[in-house]
């Protein structure tokens, strides 16, 4: 053997002294091997849509209700079925619920009981026992694992699992214990989470996601463009500070900053009032209002106003600073003809619906003024020192990337950027070309990077590669050619709001273009490309497969806004032992909705991918490590055997 492979078995003898240990650990790796695969559920473009997040995390976009069905099929009615599943989704709330009703509440308890061990038995069956004790609540481990455990040695077995339920509805404690039971099973119903990008902006409740994400057990993020720029925000990139404030109050969600991450507006409200006290800022429409006072709509118009001039300010900085991303088209405050009200774009002149910019020197069109520098200076200190937006970032650097290949699926968010002719784009990062994978590996150093660095120079130059990655032509994670934020705001002329995508979405249709990237991957192509960030129009008979399947797009549009257009309330894909399923999602009503009526929000369910034999843990990335573990305690054993190293211990 090697000497270093001797010393890599060396240190693995440490874990397992002697030869019985080692084979132990082989026969206990293999017998995992042989379980089904744990549930992936994926989930794209979340927007801040908590409530609805939250409901397809507890309902696993229907895997709860499936095993419902596969345990009791017939015996229990669809009524039945749906009461049940409220329960596991909301398991104290639907108590409090059934406690109001006057129902003979010990019979419910006790029929209940014995309809979520049931479904537990099940769940818990594709683990190992060790697996599932990690997950058990603390406080009811014990009784939980006897009553889920299959006990052969015990005769009367009905009458042994009697005596617990009765003890635990005699002492009171069926409640707690319902709700324990409830929690365990939607924790062991998947067994991994993937979120394909955009968990911020437009919703109000991104901060309650993150919390959430953070005591998730096991989960992966691509990031998507509007996480990036949150996180250029959190590094203090002034560009993207001065966006995510503009995107918060556009969408009337300014509670996101202010209460969720505790950053005070009190200096951009003082600042807009002053400056643009005569000026209805009509252009400024604040969408979702949730305000019924006028005056505070009338702050919020100014305060959007306010922002967004000091926003196109910043990125024209920006921009002149970094020749390298080819984005002077989109510098436009110096092409404003100010007496005749025009603005000049590319070839064709427009005409401004508010051409009233006091803050704007014609000669300097993107200086700040001295107030709005010293307003800046207070929100970079305040977005910098903010913990909980701190915190929030690093789950982002600790369980994000750029891309994820997981179990033959490639996940991205965005597009791998491409020309016309099919070839991949060639992006300038730091004075070098990249293009393909290696264009995501180099963006994704660059952000590790940022986020990690102490040095002044160095977050400054990153914050504003994570800005490009916003909005950037060449960046994965947007896929247009421009971002026509300032048209939006000042120009009537639609034709000027045009952003084309890359040419990406038009040759994933074709399988010499999916074929590529599969390859460019490392990937052989029987698995699937998944990814979000374009909404894809079912009222519209959109399909979200692409290539006959190859491709899945789940964006399907969970932000509010974009209902009406896409028909849907969002796509969600899971991958369990039995193959791939798409869900299409009605609009989330509201968690007493399901409590009160059963209503779920499940709309469709599309098996993607049927798999002919059930896939099995060693069919996995997961079983392959197993297998390369087996083989190194394999080794460790014979080295025990020949001498080459010695057993600690007898």
């Amino acid at each position: 053997m090697k000497t270093e492979f001797v010393r890599y078995l060396e240190r693995l003898s440490e874990l397992y002294p002697t030869i019985d240990k080692a084979s132990t650990e082989i026969i206990n790796l293999q017998s995992i091997l042989n379980l089904p695969k744990g549930t992936e559920h994926f989930l794209s473009d979340i927007h801040g849509e908590y409530e609805s997040f939250s409901h397809v995390l507890r309902n696993g976009s229907g895997a709860v209700r499936k095993k419902i069905d596969d345990v009791f099929g017939h015996t229990l009615g669809t009524n039945d079925k749906s009461e049940l599943a409220s329960l596991i989704y909301y398991p104290k709330e639907k108590i409090d619920y059934i406690k109001s009703l006057d129902k003979d509440t010990e019979n419910w308890y006790k029929i209940t009981l014995y309809r979520l061990i049931e479904i537990c038995k099940v769940v818990s069956s594709k683990y190992t026992r060790s697996k599932v004790r990690k997950a058990l609540p603390p406080a009811y481990a014990y009784v939980i694992e006897e009553l889920i455990t299959e006990k052969p040695e015990v005769l009367n077995r009905g009458a042994y699992y009697d005596g617990i339920v009765n003890t635990i509805l005699e002492i009171g404690a069926a409640e707690k214990f319902i709700i324990a039971i409830a929690e365990l099973i939607q924790r062991l119903v998947v067994d991994h989470l993937h979120i394909i990008g955009d968990i911020y902006d437009r919703g109000s409740g991104a901060h309650k996601i993150m919390d959430k994400l953070c005591s998730y057990h096991s989960l992966d993020i691509q990031w998507g463009n509007h996480d990036i720029l949150w996180m250029g925000a959190a590094v203090g990139n002034p560009a993207c500070i001065a966006t995510v404030i503009r995107n918060s109050i556009r969408y009337g969600n300014l509670d996101v900053i202010e209460d969720g991450y505790g950053i005070n507006m009190i200096p951009l409200a003082t600042f807009a009032m002053s400056v643009y006290a005569d000026d209805d800022c009509s252009c400024f429409e604040i969408k979702n209002k949730k305000h019924s006072y006028e005056t505070e709509i009338e702050l919020e118009m100014k305060m959007h106003k306010a922002i967004t001039v000091i926003q196109f300010k910043l990125e024209g900085q920006l921009i002149q600073n970094h020749p390298e991303f080819d984005m002077n088209e989109r510098c436009l405050l110096d092409k404003i003809d100010f007496e005749n009200g025009t603005v000049t774009i590319g070839e064709n002149v427009y005409k401004m619906k508010d051409v009233n910019f006091p803050t704007i020197d014609k000669e300097n069109p993107y200086k700040l003024t001295e107030r709005e520098e010293d307003m800046m200076n207070k929100l970079y200190s305040a977005f910098v020192k903010c913990e909980k937006l701190q915190k929030h970032m690093q789950l982002m650097l600790k369980k994000g990337g750029m891309y994820k290949v997981y179990n033959g699926n490639l996940l991205f968010h965005g597009c791998v950027p491409m020309n016309s002719d099919g070839s991949f784009k060639a992006v300038n990062v730091n004075g070098k070309e990249y293009s393909g994978k290696d264009l995501y590996d180099a963006y994704e150093a660059c952000v590790r990077k940022v986020l990690v660095s102490n040095n002044k120079k160095e977050k400054s130059i990153g914050g504003d590669i994570l800005w490009y990655l916003w909005s950037g032509s060449g960046s994965p994670l947007f896929g247009r050619d421009r971002m026509t934020t300032f048209e939006r705001y000042f120009i009537e002329d639609k034709t000027s709001h045009h952003e084309e995508k890359n040419a990406y979405y038009d040759l994933i249709e074709t399988e010499d273009a999916t074929n590529r990237i599969f390859e460019e991957f490392g990937l052989d192509g029987t698995g699937h490309i998944i990814n979000g960030h374009v909404p894809v129009h079912q009222s519209e008979g959109e399909n979200p497969l692409k290539c006959d399947g190859k491709v899945i797009m789940i964006d399907g549009g969970f932000s509010k806004p974009y209902h009406k257009v896409t028909g849907i309330a969002g796509y969600t894909l899971t991958y369990n032992s039995y193959g791939l399923t798409l869900t299409a999602h009605e609009p989330f009503e509201s968690a007493e909705q399901v409590i009160q009526n059963g209503k779920d929000i499940v709309s469709n369910q599309v098996a993607v991918q049927h798999a002919f034999n059930r896939i099995l843990v060693g069919d996995t990335d997961n079983g392959k490590k197993l297998k390369e573990n087996i083989a190194d305690l394999k080794e460790l054993i014979e080295a025990y055997r020949q001498g080459i190293i010695s057993e600690r211990e007898k």
